[in-house]
């Protein structure tokens, strides 16, 4: 699951240049539908049809009016308009809507300065496409694009959605067939992708785990992103039953495994960040992403050490601090597992820090972590 991250800065608006319609080369083949502009939705037509043209910034309107054809040029929603009318009465209705469109960029210009906007950004799209894609891999599934095509595919309808904040998922099945085991009737995979708004307010307070009894999935499936989430979901219940947010597996060596749909880091008493072993659970982005992070708590002295070792479920209760880290929880203190309260059960430093570093990296981080969203 990929997050929408937002961003307020100042940006200048662009203008481009429209060409005339004689110098418009292009063919009806590769004219793409475009959805109806706000700007018409009042329009007393009785035909219309927009197109956008590829390659360029242009997007052209075509309608129909008492039997007399028209069109109107758009450039990135209309700084620039154009029109060829073949009736003094829509000259005329061109003439009004060009001073509109003229008034509104220049209050724009008179205001640019004073704005702000919201840059928006996936973040960490990639490192969690190329999860989902080995996870593919492991599973079978003939993948039914390449890279770059998915990743085009997730970015648009993110766009689309003119969702500012919430959460992409994204979904490959082996694709329509006869509901039976084998895939072998299912001729082609499809690719699913939903964007969800999150109107709920961040709650970072710490919070309760217990250890859960659910079995933990065999390492072959623990580590692809599958939909198999039958035992997460009883351990999730199964917390939700004893008052707690989240069920704590161990894996078949009674080491510290994950969480439901999150991974777990401990502050040890010598000051390391220590983090489970990724060869029997997901391999979680978020919290690969906040191992990076921390080597800046090291140099700052608020960490001695990072490590990624096995972690007993006693040296994890006599921790000085532990955590959840996950693309919907971030990261979020525990401050007590089963009966034992975490040091003194208060939410840790570490972890407000840790937390505050992956806020900030998903507002400003560098572009191998923000993907922008062209809305």
């Amino acid at each position: 699951m990929a997050s929408l991250s937002t961003l307020t800065k100042p940006i200048s608006g662009t203008s481009f240049f429209l060409p005339k319609l004689s110098d418009l080369e292009f063919s009806r083949s590769k004219i793409r539908p475009l959805t109806r502009s706000n700007v018409f939705k009042n329009s007393k037509l009785s035909s219309e049809v927009y197109f956008e043209l590829p390659n360029t910034n242009v997007a052209i309107w075509w309608g129909q009016k008492d039997n007399v054809m028209f069109h109107f040029f758009l450039a990135q929603s209309s700084a620039i308009l154009a029109a060829k009318l073949n009736s003094e009465e829509m000259q005329q209705e061109a003439t009004v809507f060009r001073k509109v469109i003229e008034r509104m960029r220049t209050r724009r210009e008179s205001h640019k300065t004073k704005q702000l906007y919201l840059a928006i950004y996936l973040y960490e799209l990639d490192q969690h496409l190329d999860r989902f894609l080995r996870s593919a891999t492991m599973a079978k599934i003939q993948i039914p694009f390449d890279s770059e095509s998915i990743r085009r595919i997730l970015i648009r309808t993110v766009s689309v959605s003119q969702c500012r904040k919430g959460s992409l998922r994204y979904w490959l099945s082996a694709g329509p067939g006869d509901f039976q085991l084998s895939p072998s009737s299912c001729h082609r995979a499809a690719l699913y992708a939903i964007v969800i708004q999150d109107q709920s307010p961040p709650d970072h307070s710490g919070i309760r785990v217990v250890t859960s009894s659910i079995p933990i999935k065999p390492p072959q499936f623990a580590v692809m992103k599958s939909v198999n989430y039958l035992p997460n979901t009883l351990s999730k219940m199964e917390a939700e039953e004893n008052d707690a947010y989240a069920a704590i597996w161990l894996d078949g060596d009674g080491f510290v495994a994950e969480g439901p749909n999150m991974n777990v880091a401990f502050v040890t008493k010598e000051k390391e960040l220590l983090m489970p072993c990724f060869d029997k659970i997901l391999s979680g982005c978020t919290a690969k992403r906040v191992l990076v992070l921390a080597a800046k708590l090291v140099k700052e002295g608020k960490l001695r050490g990072i490590r990624v070792d096995n972690v007993s479920v006693d040296d994890g209760k006599r921790a000085d601090e532990m955590m959840l880290i996950g693309s919907g929880v971030l990261v979020r203190s525990v401050v007590q597992w089963d009966e034992e309260i975490i040091c003194n059960g208060r939410e840790g430093p570490v972890t407000q820090a840790l937390l505050n570093l992956l806020l900030e990296d998903m507002k400003s981080g560098p572009p191998t972590v923000r993907v922008p969203i062209p809305y």
